[in-house]
């Protein structure tokens, strides 16, 4: 970390040697995760998240981008390279098992992972309205993230399309929050809130993008 450099977050001072928090240990356990195992710790929790099992998987993603500018041991390019295939393959692995599984282990899902009935629910009515085109946004809204794969396979979407647009997604939510951990690194006291405050604006912005889309299909078949 640069000399001289004491963040303070909800709490939190991160400075050179370690992070100091009162109300949120977990970001030094999982400061020391990546600094042990390195990009291995960001695929893991990557591949975790987005297989459905709820990991923090955006925070190491941030920490990973943050410790990338303040260090260097981590190299940003790197970090979305594996946060890419990471995101992609656990979505895939969520999917298949949902497809496999079916409602049932949907229902014992949500038990077992206490995952919130309303988030499955959220997710089932944009999958309705938005089709495939959710897979994309999904990563950009709180709850869906860790879900969304598995919910696709439940639903039966042809697996093709999902693959597309699960890629495109990965690919741009990998890059963004990477893209902000590290140019506002200096600001992790503002980050994470600006992070949220960035995935509903992202999401306002893909969801306006496939209705535009669902709308020119419709007009395309009418005419």
């Amino acid at each position: 970390m640069l000399p001289g450099i004491r963040i303070r977050y909800s709490g939190c001072n991160i400075g050179p040697a370690k992070i100091t928090c009162k109300e949120r240990p977990i970001l030094e356990t999982l400061r020391g995760y990546i600094v042990d195992y390195g990009y291995w710790a960001v695929g893991i929790a990557l591949l975790l998240e987005n297989a459905g099992i709820p990991a923090p998987g955006e925070t190491i993603l941030l920490l990973a981008s943050f410790l990338a500018y303040s260090q260097h041991e981590l190299q940003i390019p790197y970090i979305i390279l594996v946060g890419v295939c990471a995101a992609t393959i656990g979505d895939n692995l969520g999917f298949f098992v949902g497809y496999r599984g079916g409602r049932p282990l949907l229902d014992r899902y949500r038990n077992v992972f206490r995952i919130d009935p309303a988030a499955i629910a959220r997710g089932e009515r944009l999958f309705e309205q938005y089709g495939s085109v959710t897979i994309f946004f999904a990563r950009f809204i709180f709850g869906l993230r860790v879900c969304a794969g598995p919910l696709a396979g439940v639903l039966r979407m042809p697996w093709k399309r999902f693959a597309v647009f699960n890629f495109l997604g990965a690919l741009l939510w990998v890059s963004v929050i990477s893209a902000v951990g590290y140019k506002f690194g200096k600001h992790w006291d503002r980050l994470l809130d600006f992070v949220k405050d960035l995935n509903i604006g992202i999401a306002v912005l893909a969801v306006a993008i496939g209705l535009l889309l669902w709308s020119w299909r419709r007009w395309h078949k009418r005419r």
